[in-house]
């Protein structure tokens, strides 16, 4: 649990980085302080003391307390060298990640940065967290892969923030459309459109798709699912969209399919997935069902993952640079370091965003039926 002090210090910290105290204000008195946390003095002294002693705020005796100027204190830590990247994805160690995060600390290590790795689980009050620690301390930039990018962003004010304190960020995977920053991305909605458009030049035309729909990434790939029906003129079965959370990930797809297969009629022959980890989650329905792949349903997958080639049916999919795509994001950055750009502005004079063309991978996964 955490304890009263730290809840003080913490807020007036959120008030300081979100522009409520100005450099050199004033802060709120030790009677206020006590009153709106419902603590005792001793409490807030504390929270203040600790915030002296690490730069935040200043005592003038007979006056109050004030805001430091956070600003003087950055330009001297820059004359420090300390040469430090954040690096912010939803998730660490699972699927494509690892090798991301490889490509992006090999590179970056090369250069004499020192990598610290924040897990948002896909969850905005992780993401809070981390941006706040990389706020309080000092980075000279943040690689970071949004969380739940398709949703309204909570954590506005920490990215505004980070340009406040002209700390560069850039985006991987996807970004917030709000922000326009700098960003490497897959052609997701071109990704969704070959995964389709390949299943239906095999002749298949009753197939579903699952779209995880809080990333960007899955609207997208939806998108290019729908381009690819109409393209080729063939109606969409308003069932064969199957749309989930990543919450749901793990048992909305696997249920819908299970339901699926056990009707009698209008089983699918093939099926779009979002990626290789869901793909692999529904090849165990569709073996529980006595069903074979690609003999009875083809199934094509996103990522060209480790995923994609542990199972006897090795799977058709779109491939992703993963770690190259870690590096690049890490030369990136350190091109907007090097040239100086500390503004989002200033860096996108100079600095474009990458959005690279997806690849299809066909392996065992999707075979040809009679149109």
């Amino acid at each position: 649990m955490e304890t009263k002090y730290n809840i003080v210090k913490q807020a007036i910290m959120s008030k300081i980085l979100d522009g409520t105290f100005q450099p050199h204000q004033k802060i709120y008195t030790e009677a206020e302080l006590m009153k709106q946390f419902d603590v005792s003095r001793h409490t807030v002294r504390v929270a203040i003391g600790e915030l002296v002693t690490q730069g935040w705020l200043y005592r003038e005796q007979g006056a109050g307390t004030f805001c430091v100027d956070r600003s003087e204190i950055e330009v001297s830590t820059n004359v420090s060298n300390q040469k430090n990247i954040a690096i912010i994805t939803t998730y660490i160690s699972d699927y494509i990640f690892p090798s991301i995060i490889r490509g992006a600390e090999s590179y970056l290590s090369q250069h004499g940065y020192h990598v610290s790795l924040f897990n948002t689980n896909n969850n905005h009050e992780s993401e809070r967290r981390a941006l706040k620690k990389i706020l309080t301390q000092r980075f000279d930039g943040v690689i970071i892969e949004p969380t739940k990018s398709a949703l309204f962003n909570p954590n506005i004010n920490d990215y505004l923030n980070l340009e406040r304190q002209t700390i560069p960020y850039i985006m991987i995977n996807a970004y917030y459309d709000e922000l326009d920053p700098l960003s490497i991305t897959m052609n997701d909605e071109k990704g969704g459109y070959i995964q389709t458009d390949h299943l239906i030049e095999l002749g298949h035309t009753d197939i579903i798709g699952f779209f995880k729909t809080d990333d960007i990434q899955g609207n997208k790939r939806m998108k290019g699912y729908l381009k690819a029906h109409r393209e080729h003129e063939i109606f969409i079965e308003p069932s064969n969209i199957v749309t989930y959370s990543s919450e749901e990930k793990e048992t909305k797809p696997v249920e819908i399919l299970r339901e699926k297969l056990s009707e009698a009629e209008d089983v699918p022959t093939a099926i779009v997935c979002y990626n290789d980890e869901l793909a692999i989650r529904l090849l165990d329905v569709i073996r529980e069902k006595n069903l074979q792949v690609p003999e009875d349903i083809s199934i094509v997958g996103f990522d060209d993952s480790f995923l994609a080639n542990v199972t006897e049916v090795k799977l058709t999919t779109i491939q992703h640079p993963k770690s190259k795509l870690g590096e690049s994001a890490a030369r990136m950055m350190l091109d907007i370091i090097k040239e100086g750009k500390s503004s989002q502005k200033l860096a996108r004079d100079t600095v474009e965003s990458i959005v690279i063309d997806p690849e299809l991978m066909i392996r065992d996964s999707t075979k040809q039926i009679n149109k």
